[in-house]
């Protein structure tokens, strides 16, 4: 069983950054991967970047350029470093885990993934 459990939600101004953390426990797998989604209230969930054990990454074109995946050691560990935010990045943020190995890249469909954590809410307001 993995728990996944987020940290680092804030409220930031406009231009703003912030780094998200989600530990992660119980992760036994060899091949896996870890992603980042968001959900705005209205909204669908949103996969804005994954990573896998072979630290291949996958982006969103919203976050492109702005937002980093990266991951701590012993597949313990997951950031998600946000900076230039904007209003439109106001959401609930999830990370998710499965364990599974992507020919094609870590996806960031939500359907892919079997272990959520809680979230972590992020407000962008001026």
């Amino acid at each position: 069983q993995v728990q996944l459990v987020e940290s680092g939600g804030a409220s930031v101004q406009p231009g703003g950054s912030l780094r998200l953390s989600c530990a992660i426990s119980g992760n036994t797998y060899i091949n896996y991967c870890m992603a980042w989604f968001r959900q705005a209230p209205g909204n669908e969930p949103e996969g804005i970047a994954a990573i896998d054990n072979e630290g291949t990454t996958s982006y969103a074109d919203s976050v492109k350029g702005r937002f980093t995946i990266s991951q701590g050691n012993a597949k313990s560990t997951l950031y998600l470093q946000m900076n230039s935010l904007n209003l439109e990045d106001t959401a609930m943020y999830y990370c998710a885990v499965e364990g599974a190995y992507y020919n094609g890249g870590p996806p960031l469909e939500e359907y892919e993934y079997s272990y959520w954590g809680q979230g972590t809410q992020v407000t962008v307001s001026s």
